[in-house]
């Protein structure tokens, strides 16, 4: 099995070490460094490419979402989770926004945010339910005023769209669909490519934000 490393920006040094000796005794995962503040975190995932950035939102010299868009533009394959004692729908939207492919409390336990990790290394996006009920009731206050217009999405896109929103897997996606892993994988390329985003959690926004989807579609956006 291979390791996933990550990194842990975080200005309170009980959480940020306690949580990365927690981390590390989960399978598969590894601590390949600690940071205190936004610069100092920004310039470790530069030098050491870590799979995974945990950020926390309040850091010193440059907060969590500057910070995770620098550590998207110099490192794009590193997956960033936020992880925060503060569940503020402009937060989250703007963690979103900066790139961020997760959100999870303080509160969460160990167990959800290992798994958070794991998740958002595969490529999905997680967030706990708090944040999720935030961003959909946020983005999804204007439904309806955008329904008949799909850009250049086409029927099958959006049907796979819709059990992305649902936080079903490409396995699931594919079953659900009757076609293969590999179809729906070139159909989320698509999708990314033509709505001008890189993840699932980005394409389900925006479509909720155009009216194509509801929350009804919506299951979790994990």
């Amino acid at each position: 099995m291979d390791k996933i490393t990550f990194i842990i920006a975080d200005d309170h040094p009980t959480f940020r070490d306690g949580l990365s000796r927690l981390l590390e005794d989960e399978e598969g995962l590894v601590c390949v460094a600690k940071s205190a503040d936004g610069i100092e975190a920004v310039e470790l995932v530069k030098q050491l490419q870590p799979d995974v950035a945990i950020i926390d939102v309040s850091m010193p010299n440059l907060n969590g979402i500057e910070a995770v868009k620098q550590i998207k533009a110099a490192c794009p394959k590193t997956a960033v989770l936020m992880v925060s004692a503060f569940d503020y729908q402009s937060y989250i939207l703007a963690s979103l926004q900066a790139g961020a492919v997760g959100y999870m409390s303080k509160s969460a336990s160990l167990h959800e945010i290992a798994n958070a990790i794991r998740l958002v290394h595969s490529g999905d996006s997680v967030f706990d339910a708090k944040a999720t009920e935030k961003v959909v009731r946020h983005l999804s206050a204007g439904e309806g005023s955008n329904k008949t217009h799909l850009g250049n999405l086409q029927t099958r896109e959006l049907e796979v769209l819709k059990l992305a929103a649902k936080g079903m897997s490409n396995k699931e996606i594919a079953g659900e669909l009757f076609i293969s892993e590999r179809t729906v994988q070139t159909h989320l390329v698509n999708i990314f490519r033509k709505l001008g985003v890189s993840s699932r959690t980005q394409a389900v926004l925006h479509a909720l934000r155009e009216g194509w989807l509801t929350i009804d579609n919506i299951n979790n956006l994990s």
